[in-house]
């Protein structure tokens, strides 16, 4: 089996880092939730639109290195080497950010790929496994070329999309349960990589 899986809030988890850097900038109280949506939505209720794009942008790019892995992810990455399956990351975001500096966010989540995902020092991730795309429509084209057999990602657009081919295995990977099961009845919920996992191994 050929697994896809998305990168950003499907392998990397923010949440603790935009808290962190909304706190450093003043931006929301203590006590709202470690939480990625939270911090959006407290600056988007206060009228910070902008100051959220350049957040992101910061967060990709200079801060990316401070982003947690989800739990479970490395464990299930040796479990797919061991049953023999094959394991790729497709990803889409731009280049640079919208605003504020212009970081090359491609480059800061290779650096966060070559240094997390480890195990006993080796990578986990085969040379020319990973590809980071442009565009959904380039993400979506690059998953058909490369055979996946399943995908998983936190986007049920992507997984929706009519250009994602009908014999792939549909995961939403949802660990904040943000979509509603009746919503996106053809697709397979999972909320942690041991669910991914049992869900593959089925």
């Amino acid at each position: 089996m050929h697994i896809g899986i998305d990168f950003d809030n499907t392998v990397v988890s923010y949440d603790a880092l935009f808290h962190r850097v909304a706190l450093e900038q003043a931006l929301i109280p203590p006590d709202l939730p470690a939480n990625k949506v939270a911090v959006r939505d407290q600056l988007r209720a206060n009228g910070l639109e902008e100051t959220w794009i350049e957040m992101q942008g910061y967060v990709y790019g200079a801060r990316m290195d401070e982003a947690a892995i989800y739990p479970g992810f490395v464990e299930f990455l040796l479990w797919a080497r061991s049953a023999g399956h094959a394991a790729s990351i497709v990803s889409h975001k731009t280049r640079h950010p919208f605003a504020g500096p212009q970081y090359d966010l491609h480059a800061a989540a290779r650096a966060w790929i070559d240094t997390h995902l480890r195990h006993e020092r080796r990578h986990l991730f085969a040379q020319g496994s990973i590809f980071f795309e442009l565009t959904k429509e380039e993400k979506l084209a690059r998953i058909e070329a490369i055979g996946c057999d399943a995908f998983i990602d936190d986007l049920p657009e992507i997984l929706l999309a009519d250009a994602m081919p009908p014999r792939i295995r549909k995961l939403l990977f949802d660990p904040d349960a943000n979509h509603a099961p009746a919503d996106h009845a053809d697709l397979v919920p999972v909320i942690c990589w041991a669910d991914v996992r049992n869900a593959l191994d089925a």
